[in-house]
């Protein structure tokens, strides 16, 4: 058994340990409450921008644009979105064996025809222990995310799409749902998904919207397309950050909750310990007491 010093400096080293959880817990609670903020702002805006190209694509069947030509994927790009720091459950986890699974999948292609695009120092140091090269180092982007670096490499990504350089773009994200629950997807970027539009749309928006264009149709698209998946990625961005964050809040808290439950075993211990020691120092006195008379 455990000597009571022992056992009351492993409460004081638990006690210490709550501490560090309950003010990361605060802290990340207090990134969420912005991350959510930003990604319940920003949703509406390229929700209806979605709804507004859907509709227009919809509505004429006649206009052409490499970004709703489906063709044979030849070569292939994948943008995972991770975090750049641990202590958030499983988060980087599952983003990293959910990449494993699209990559496997994709590798038939050849190795040099698969490109990665790693947000976040936890999955790009997987994918680098993998020996796969990686486009770009884009660590900034997952603590601070900022629109014009999402719009950077959205440009880079519909320029080598455009130039036949990639077939197709794949992200795969956490999308943030409530503090206790974020769902990880796999989604296409590349090329523009006109079904799963139809089905993101919302049940205000009509199914053939009547607009009144001014330039003409091809002028709006032309510029509409590229402006919806800059606020696709970011919203993806934003999605992956505010998850982040909300694992992070709970796995802090089920780390503190379990540090109280320790303490409390521990006190029960040395409690128990305690009183053990005062009944054998009893039992010697009055050992020592009978032996003199």
């Amino acid at each position: 058994m455990a000597s009571l010093k022992e056992i009351k400096t492993r409460i004081g080293s638990v006690k210490s340990t709550k501490k560090i959880t309950s003010a990361m817990k605060m802290i990340a609670s207090a990134k969420l409450h912005k991350a959510q903020s930003a990604i319940t702002n920003f949703l509406p805006y390229q929700q209806k921008l979605d709804a507004i190209l859907t509709n227009l694509l919809a509505s004429d069947t006649s206009y052409e644009s490499p970004f709703i030509q489906k063709r044979e994927t030849k070569r292939s790009a994948i943008v995972v979105f991770a975090s750049n720091s641990s202590l958030a459950g499983a988060y980087n986890a599952n983003v990293i064996k959910e990449f494993n699974s699209v990559y496997t999948q994709k590798k038939s292609l050849g190795k040099e025809n698969v490109l990665v695009y790693p947000v976040g120092k936890k999955i790009a140091d997987a994918v680098k222990k993998q020996g796969v090269d990686v486009q770009g180092d884009f660590r900034d982007m997952a603590d601070k995310p900022s629109y014009q670096a999402v719009q950077d490499l959205a440009k880079e990504l519909i320029n080598k799409y455009i130039a036949k350089e990639l077939d197709e773009v794949i992200l795969i994200y956490h999308h943030f749902i409530s503090t206790g629950s974020q769902k990880l997807q796999v989604v296409p970027f590349l090329p523009f998904d006109l079904g799963q539009s139809k089905e993101k749309q919302g049940e205000n928006e009509p199914a053939n919207a009547d607009y009144i264009l001014e330039p003409s149709k091809e002028e709006i698209l032309s510029n509409l397309i590229p402006t919806v998946l800059y606020s696709r990625l970011f919203a993806a961005l934003l999605d992956a950050n505010a998850s982040e964050h909300a694992a992070r809040v709970i796995a802090m808290q089920i780390a503190t909750d379990n540090a109280d439950e320790l303490v409390q075993e521990l006190t029960i211990q040395y409690n128990k310990s305690r009183q053990q020691a005062v009944t054998n120092e009893l039992l010697d006195i009055i050992g020592g007491a009978s032996a003199l008379q």
